[in-house]
């Protein structure tokens, strides 16, 4: 499949890319009934719908809502957002982790929705599945102006139920440790306070 996108970031932007965002999920439990061909389908589904957001002509405010409604309906929002959270996830009460959750999902929208207009012009080739023994990843190749040609794999589990995203390697590097080294520092920075977490998370990205 191919996917027109857009300008000329490296690599490294291309890694904090709106595309990225979807990808952020604990490892998850084995994926019995999942089908290559229902991991394919769910990574060719994203990748069209954020092509339409970045190829819409939208102000930046309406393609990050349009963003965040992409996240919420492709990603296990809760097991990211607990991932995300790490260790510290367990000593957080329920109210703390449905809050955390909520401004999660708003956070990461804002952070990669103000990247779409890098990608207008690119295309995302999907090209393989390969079945490991927990998961499916979906093997793909990224072709953006400027840059030469680079692989980015999806990894897909039908862990809840449904078959979302969970992560993405691009070029070996996993966003889902990225973000969470980046909550993480931001936590240390608090001292350790999830409410402060929580709060100062509503207004960053």
């Amino acid at each position: 499949m191919m996917t027109p996108m857009t300008s000329r970031p490296d690599r490294r932007s291309f890694l904090y890319s709106g595309l990225a965002a979807v990808g952020l999920a604990a490892l998850p439990l084995p994926a019995f009934a999942l089908s290559d061909a229902s991991a394919k389908s769910l990574v060719t589904k994203i990748v069209s719908e954020i092509n339409k957001v970045i190829a819409s002509g939208k102000s930046e405010r309406a393609m990050i809502n349009d963003f965040e409604q992409i996240f919420i309906r492709y990603a296990d929002v809760s097991i990211i957002a607990r991932s995300t959270l790490g260790a510290d996830s367990r000593r957080a009460t329920n109210t703390q982790m449905r809050s955390f959750t909520q401004v999660f999902q708003g956070y990461v929208a804002r952070k990669y929705g103000k990247r779409f207009r890098e990608f207008i012009g690119g295309r995302i080739e999907v090209k393989s599945v390969r079945r490991t023994k927990s998961w499916h990843e979906v093997i793909s190749t990224a072709y953006l102006q400027g840059s030469s040609p680079f692989e980015v794999r999806f990894l897909v589990s039908d862990r809840s139920g449904k078959v979302l995203f969970f992560d993405m390697v691009i070029e070996g590097v996993s966003l889902r440790l990225s973000e969470r080294t980046e909550i993480g520092a931001m936590l240390d920075a608090r001292q350790g306070d999830i409410n402060a977490l929580i709060r100062d998370l509503k207004k960053a990205g």
